[in-house]
């Protein structure tokens, strides 16, 4: 990631999609400009700026997602007071600005939803990846 950073912010490169977290102080300083950002939705993290979607590529849609996971088998009172304080701590003003300061959107949902993104991301990869004939060698 850094090499592509430098390559663009050198000018070998043209384009890339790094998180905002990357690449938000070259923006801040001018030395890169957004173009848009990748979710279904514009960025709490840059308001201003269009979606891919909304840019012309209709449909497209690309969110890194993180989860915080326990090992299988856990039992579902500690699975369900995990995600409550997750949830709540996701919550506080303090906690939710120090993440958007680091470029992170920082979302707190159920155990449920966060399985079915993954299953969701899971088969829309697999189809592009067969759709493209991609090979592990």
């Amino acid at each position: 990631m850094v090499l592509a950073l430098n390559d663009l912010i050198g000018g070998q490169v043209h384009l890339m999609f790094p998180t905002a977290a990357t690449v938000a102080p070259h923006v801040k300083s001018g030395r890169l400009r957004a173009l848009a950002v990748t979710g279904a939705q514009p960025s709490v993290l840059a308001p201003a700026l269009p979606t891919v979607s909304q840019s012309g590529v209709p449909g497209y849609e690309a969110e890194v997602t993180h989860g915080m996971f326990a090992p299988a088998g856990t039992p579902a009172p500690i699975v369900t007071k995990l995600n409550e304080e997750i949830v709540r701590t996701l919550g506080r003003t303090d906690v939710r600005e120090r993440f958007l300061n680091a470029g992170i959107e920082a979302v707190g949902s159920t155990p449920d939803a966060l399985a079915a993104r993954m299953k969701s991301e899971m088969v829309k990869l697999g189809k592009m990846i067969r759709d493209a004939g991609i090979r592990a060698d």
